[in-house]
């Protein structure tokens, strides 16, 4: 939010969907997303919004477990804590890695599995990212789209170095070599945001996994999620993924900072709550829950 809008009073709201698709060459969706929106009755609704996608790895649907868990485990532990963003967010991951680390201890059948994670969370009017591995987040602000994730791959660790340029990595063997992931290795280090950055109105926020970013370019992504409100967008961007192929699973989330409806100046968001995603089998208990546009 501007300064002059601050000034007048102007009230915000972020709205958005999250959808994830199988592919059209996989048999299995190891994706997890999850969209927690609190309102004011709620007793979260101090830690504000929290979204995140999962991108799950490993055989015998142990990448879905992984993701399942990691959804699960960074929703309740951020909501958990009273804390600043950032610190919540970390201990929120910190626990994630090692739910998924004790559950593969547990069932050596899950042994080796692990998932991306990339979490956003707004609160106060400002954005806070965590980030693990190659799934992605994007601010389409004034027409640009802004990578805010850094890919924690190797060729982009490389680029990054200087030791290849972006179309030398592009032509290169390895490009999905992932250096971090949840539940790979005891200390995860996180790409965490030490400030928040503030949102404005219109500001429009992308979540998705590689299903989607390596099959849509940004001038896709920019085109599709500038024109159409968060729900049909998702919609269409799944839609361009299995276009292109559709050879990886598929997940994005879009999200709008837009004006707050007379109606809803008690906080009450206009959403309903659904589930996204149902525990794998051989998995614990848990229901991710999400907020759909209402």
């Amino acid at each position: 939010m501007t300064a002059a809008e601050q000034a007048n009073g102007v009230s915000w709201r972020v709205a958005g969907a999250m959808r994830t698709d199988v592919g059209r060459v996989r048999s299995l969706n190891e994706d997890t997303v999850a969209f927690v929106a609190p309102t004011e009755r709620d007793p979260e609704a101090k830690r504000g919004l929290l979204a995140l996608v999962a991108d799950g790895m490993g055989g015998h649907a142990a990448g879905e477990v992984a993701s399942a868990l990691a959804a699960e485990v960074v929703r309740r532990v951020y909501f958990s804590l009273d804390r600043p963003p950032r610190e919540a967010l970390l201990a929120a991951f910190e626990a994630a890695n090692r739910a998924i680390l004790d559950y593969a201890a547990k069932h050596p059948d899950c042994a080796g599995m692990g998932t991306t994670c990339t979490a956003i969370a707004v609160r106060d009017e400002c954005l806070w990212l965590a980030h693990v591995g190659d799934s992605r987040a994007y601010i389409l602000r004034d027409g640009e789209l802004i990578q805010l994730s850094q890919d924690q791959t190797l060729h982009a660790q490389l680029v990054r170095d200087g030791v290849l340029t972006a179309e030398e990595a592009e032509k290169s063997p390895g490009g999905n070599v992932i250096l971090q992931a949840l539940g790979t290795r005891q200390e995860i280090s996180p790409e965490l945001w030490s400030e928040g950055m503030r949102l404005r109105l219109g500001d429009r926020l992308i979540l998705c996994s590689d299903g989607l970013s390596n099959l849509a370019s940004d001038a896709d992504i920019a085109r599709i999620v500038s024109r159409l409100p968060p729900g049909a967008a998702c919609a269409a961007l799944i839609d361009a993924a299995l276009a292109a192929g559709g050879y990886d699973n598929i997940s994005v989330g879009v999200f709008v900072v837009e004006r707050a409806a007379p109606t809803e100046s008690n906080g009450q968001a206009a959403t309903q709550r659904i589930n996204i995603v149902d525990p794998p089998a051989g998995a614990p208990t848990l229901k991710i829950e999400a907020i759909a546009e209402g």
